[in-house]
């Protein structure tokens, strides 16, 4: 009955994935047919991100794949470490909770005011997955906690002395049930505590009044803590904006308010819909097409292995949307590429590490996307601007490969004209796909989403269909299932910032730093310095996509202010969270790479 429960959420959400895909594709068709397009088709299309990106954060929280900004594994083993698991289950369900209640106010108010999202599909329903998702998360994060808290169990004398051994079995015969009965008490115990956080939710939804009027270093206390516990990011965002707004009397469902605006904003599905084309190739094997092809052309000059790893990183990156997933697709193949041909262990890592996030600011990639629709610019301008920069960074880190090369003397491979043609000809299909996108772009023949939709369609026929390397039964459902996770475990933290920089525009955060800057700031390039060493520290402490909706509106009219244009400042922000995904204290790429 679980297992089968387990793959009706799957099928539901992949699904919703599929018609993302179907109906912006059926909008390009009907359009040049007849001259207008499918009535409706835009607002379904972007209540359906809703629903992925939700139901793909219950598959997360399910999974244990929420994305948070530490795992608590810092924390020495034993009850310390139970109980920070303990508090970041509780903290995230506490917040969860608040959430879903905020979720369930606005849907029924839609509900009463009987809006239409288009062919006869009332609004409160595709509003309805935000309470529903919230609660499974809230009872997710609580069931998960007594898996975390299972105890370290062995058979013999102590390790250490007693009071570091959580279970010395002594009796063989009886150590399976001992076993067994200690992991259930954990796992129960752990689960109570943890249920604690539902019941604080409700008590703060009960008496709201707790929160009001009260001094708030208390609540950034916790908020920290549970951060370094372990919570999931979505929780840290969400939970900060319901003590604020709460305390301030104003009620969660503010927070879930801005959370719709922006997932159903009219760009956003492009998101999942270039997530869901990286990981059909990630799925097939593009990343040994693309490695024989740039191994052909480049692998003969000094460094060359190391040059091909920072373009097929960067390469790759553009389509993955993540230079984590670039880290986990390609690190297996070209780690051990380097070392083959001579490269120290050291920096074959260092070079993994920093290729993988190079292709941020080269279109399509996702963290641009994104950037406009924050801002609110044009894509096509945000593209543009990307091109010069992605390729200086790719040359550069290139040229650091050439130099190692030559110190090194690490091997090279000979160029042979009948295997670079060759190459090229079996990468024809994957190599064209950058091509396509900006072509269907400028030339106006599809928007952004329709584009991405082209791309996931064009992605699937390659792989599944010329090459052979995705299996429709097997291959298939596993991409989407795994898409629609790492879309939801995303999109719930983008949505849960948005009510976040609500608050903050509200209490005229924006304003304030813009006069301090021009009161203390008076050189436009001062400026870009200090906000440089900003962003960087930005970089280390926040992961890319909750900096994106945190960060974006509040240095937005600070450049302006400084004549800076948006799509200038969006480079050097993408820039510098790149850096900040090498450095400490988050680290990122430092983390996956390792």
């Amino acid at each position: 009955m679980k297992r089968a429960l387990v793959r009706l959420e799957d099928l539901i959400a992949s699904f919703a994935l599929l018609v993302m895909v179907l109906l912006p594709l059926s909008e390009i068709v009907v359009r040049k047919a007849f001259g207008r397009g499918i009535p409706g088709s835009g607002p379904i299309v972007q209540h359906l991100t809703l629903w992925v990106g939700f139901l793909g954060a219950a598959i997360a929280a399910r999974d244990g794949k929420l994305l948070a900004l530490a795992t608590g594994t810092f924390i020495p083993a034993g009850r310390w470490r139970r109980a920070a698991g303990i508090l970041a289950a509780a903290f995230g369900a506490c917040a969860a909770t608040l959430l879903a209640w905020g979720g369930y106010q606005m849907a029924a108010a839609e509900r009463e005011v009987g809006t239409n999202i288009g062919a006869g599909i009332p609004t409160w329903i595709a509003q309805a997955v935000l309470p529903i998702a919230f609660v499974l998360i809230a009872v997710r994060l609580v069931w998960r906690c007594g898996v975390r808290l299972q105890p370290d169990l062995h058979v013999g004398p102590p390790r250490g002395g007693p009071q570091e051994t959580d279970l010395t079995v002594t009796h063989p015969d009886d150590r399976s049930e001992q076993l067994t009965a200690a992991r259930r008490v954990s796992a129960w115990s752990g689960r109570a505590l943890a249920s604690l956080g539902i019941a604080g939710g409700v008590l703060f939804l009960r008496v709201p009044s707790i929160l009001e009027g009260h001094a708030l270093w208390s609540g950034y206390v916790i908020v920290v803590l549970a951060a370094l516990a372990g919570t999931p990011l979505f929780a840290i965002l969400g939970g900060m904006a319901a003590l604020l707004f709460m305390h301030e009397g104003v009620t969660p469902g503010t927070i879930l308010i801005e959370t719709y605006s922006l997932s159903v904003s009219p760009t956003l599905p492009a998101i999942p819909l270039f997530t869901l084309a990286g990981f059909l190739l990630a799925e097939g094997h593009a990343s040994e097409r693309l490695l024989r092809v740039f191994r052909a052309f480049f692998g003969w000059i000094p460094g060359g292995t190391a040059v091909v790893c920072a373009v097929l990183c960067s390469f790759f990156t553009v389509f993955t949307g993540g230079s984590g997933v670039t880290i986990l697709a390609l690190g297996g193949v070209l780690f051990p590429a380097l070392i083959r041909d001579g490269y120290r262990e050291k920096f074959a890592l260092g070079l993994l590490t920093a290729s993988g996030s190079l292709g941020l600011l080269l279109p399509p990639a996702l963290p641009l996307i994104l950037y406009a629709v924050v801002a609110q610019i044009p894509i096509q301008d945000i593209f543009i601007g990307g091109i010069l920069p992605g390729i200086l960074l790719t040359t550069m880190i290139a040229g650091w490969g050439v130099r190692e090369g030559i110190v090194s003397k690490a091997g090279r491979h000979p160029f042979r004209g009948s295997e670079a043609l060759a190459s090229l000809w079996q990468a024809k299909w994957e190599l064209a796909m950058p091509v396509m996108v900006l072509v269907a772009m400028f030339s106006g023949l599809a928007t952004a989403v329709e584009a991405a939709a082209l791309t996931a369609l064009y992605a699937l026929v390659v792989q599944a269909f010329i090459h052979g390397d995705l299996s429709l039964t097997r291959d298939l459902p596993r991409a989407f299932a795994e898409c629609v996770t790492i879309v939801g475990g995303v999109l719930i933290i983008l949505g849960v910032a948005q009510g976040l920089t609500s608050y903050l525009v509200g209490a005229q955060v924006p304003s304030k730093l813009i006069d301090w800057a021009q009161g203390n700031i008076r050189s436009r390039l001062a400026f870009l310095l200090v906000l440089n060493l900003f962003l960087l520290a930005v970089g280390w402490l926040m992961e890319i996509w909750a900096a994106l909706v945190v960060v974006v509106p509040i240095i937005v009219p600070l450049g302006a202010a400084y004549a800076i244009h948006p799509v200038h400042l969006g480079i050097i922000f993408i820039a510098n969270l790149e850096l900040g995904f090498l450095t400490p204290l988050v680290g990122l790429n430092i983390f996956l790479a390792s």
